[in-house]
């Protein structure tokens, strides 16, 4: 493991671990940019490195518009290169399930917009010319039951009406009551499930990198790293298409970007609340486990538990005769119960399906975060409120396509192209909220019983906390504090309080980070803000 370090580790990524990307793709491949010294204008400032914010200003520049993408800290230091890699329509929530939210039509819009996205990813790569492993193959959904039982009977009913809908709605899906993955060599028997042809995956940070190192070349994108945006204002007055209204992104070192239209790709919009309330935060975890080439199908996996688990493989950074075999799961809320132990979960759990899996510890180990919208589908659009100001948020575990999907969808609402899936994204629609009403109000009153930290302390002493981890102290009548011993024995005191709605941060032991149960915040070990909605780093104390 990296050593803890918040101004390099955290500046790169949102965890102390390394995911398994970084094996043959380091952090020093990343395309180097300068932070903003001055005051600029552009067409169209992007706010947010990750692949939602390098495939719209890919998708932006195309057509000839001048972009500026800004990040707070490294390009792809967010959940991009977190990630599990899938690209599927296939979707986790089910069709079914988002039927009953959108209608039919809406998941028709889903499936044909996600299929588009896959595909796009390869189109992007091809015309490039980038390497990322990008490939078709079947995607399979297993009951998590075993065969025989009467759970994984009804799992199988709900997996075969999930496949009959799908199929309606133009996807390639067909069931097999006997399906059996390849190299699954252990216990306990799931065989039958769905099979989705034309899924893909690939390396998700060299595909971005590419696409990057392409857009560094054009005289129409500018990119500023170091750079952390702290407010998004849209300015001036318009009406009946007369005046001028424009956006203005002010930067925490003064700096202030003008533009015609601004977009927060930046996983959550950074704001109070609105479309935040509309979705749940989990953390979920991933190992790549060494296997022999050719022991294991090379498709993606899915099983149906709550929360569920998947595999797919990737290639080894050391030899020919091995691959990596990434196995990923186990979601809980983030900040609340203990982050420990789950990643030896996920390594059990493979192991008993994969006994080819070589022994010894995991290769690699590592989490990221999602955001749950309450009607299954993300937000990409214009802000509620707003006229000139989007946003992308929601990924619902499809982050990689609603991210490429983000680029086409942005592109034609700002060029005022029509787009027959804008209505089923757009972060102004109702129907589907209203009808999620009972889920966002059980999760609002989770979310508040959070404020009872303010009363808690994790450690009575300083003295308490052994080196390289954290805790909150709070002293009678004060405000709480995190406090922080690294391995060599320095102690870094800060507000434990979210600068976002005063949250009580938790310490997250597996990743040396702080997290915000209210929200989702998170904060490197000594502070740094790493994952919104909040804007500010934990202050010093």
């Amino acid at each position: 493991m990296a050593k803890v370090d918040d101004y390099e580790q955290f500046a790169r990524t949102s965890g102390i671990r390394d995911a398994v990307w970084t094996h043959n793709d380091p952090y020093s491949n990343r395309p180097r940019f300068h932070p903003l010294t001055e005051d600029i204008e552009t067409d169209v400032c992007i706010i947010g490195a990750g692949i939602a914010g390098i495939s719209t200003a890919y998708e932006l520049v195309k057509r000839g518009r001048d972009v500026v993408l800004v990040e707070a800290r490294d390009v792809l230091a967010g959940e991009t290169g977190r990630t599990s890699g899938h690209l599927s329509n296939a979707l986790d929530d089910t069709y079914p399930e988002i039927a009953k939210k959108h209608g039919e039509s809406g998941a028709k819009a889903a499936a044909e917009s996600h299929t588009w996205a896959l595909n796009r990813v390869g189109e992007v790569a091809k015309e490039l010319g980038i390497d990322c492993e990008y490939r078709h193959l079947p995607g399979y959904r297993v009951s998590h039951h075993e065969r025989g039982t009467e759970e994984h009977k009804k799992d199988l009913e709900a997996i075969k009406e999930d496949v009959d809908l799908a199929k309606k709605l133009g996807i390639d899906a067909r069931f097999d009551e006997n399906l059996t993955v390849e190299g699954w060599n252990g216990k306990p028997d799931q065989r039958g499930g769905a099979i989705f042809a034309g899924q893909a995956t690939f390396h998700p940070t060299k595909y971005c990198n590419g696409v990057l190192k392409w857009l560094k070349d054009q005289p129409k994108f500018r990119c500023f790293t170091s750079t952390r945006a702290v407010g998004v204002k849209e300015k001036g007055i318009e009406f009946l298409g007369l005046g001028h209204k424009y956006c203005q992104v002010e930067t925490e070192s003064g700096q202030t970007i003008s533009s015609k239209h601004a977009i927060e790709a930046t996983d959550v919009p950074l704001q109070k609340l609105s479309v935040i309330v509309q979705m749940e935060w989990n953390r979920t975890y991933c190992v790549a486990l060494r296997v022999p080439r050719g022991s294991v199908e090379d498709a993606l996996l899915y099983d149906t538990d709550d929360p569920y688990r998947y595999t797919r493989l990737t290639r080894c950074d050391d030899d020919d005769k091995h691959d990596y075999l990434i196995v990923g799961g186990e979601d809980h809320k983030v900040g609340q119960g203990d982050p420990r132990g789950h990643l030896e979960a996920l390594e059990r759990w493979a192991r008993e399906r994969f006994p080819q899996a070589e022994a010894g510890p995991a290769a690699y180990s590592w989490s990221g975060q999602i955001f749950e919208p309450v009607d299954y589908v993300a937000y990409i659009g214009k802000n509620q409120g707003c006229e000139r100001i989007y946003v992308v948020t929601g990924d619902s575990g499809n982050g990689l396509t609603h991210g490429v999907l983000a680029g086409r969808l942005l592109a034609d609402e700002i060029e005022g192209t029509p787009n027959d899936w804008a209505a089923l994204y757009s972060p102004k629609r109702v129907v589907s909220v209203v009808k999620s009403a009972p889920t966002m109000l059980a999760n609002d009153l989770q979310v508040n019983a959070q404020y009872k930290r303010l009363l808690q302390s994790d450690i009575s002493d300083i003295e308490d906390l052994g080196r390289g981890c954290g805790g909150v102290l709070n002293p009678t009548a004060q405000k709480p504090i995190a406090v922080y011993k690294d391995e060599e024995g320095r102690v870094t005191k800060m507000s434990a309080l979210c600068p976002h709605m005063g949250g009580v941060v938790c310490w997250n032991d597996v990743e040396k980070s702080w997290d915000c149960p209210v929200h989702g915040s998170r904060f490197g070990a000594r502070g740094l803000s790493v994952q919104g909605p909040a804007k500010a780093n934990l202050a010093k104390v």
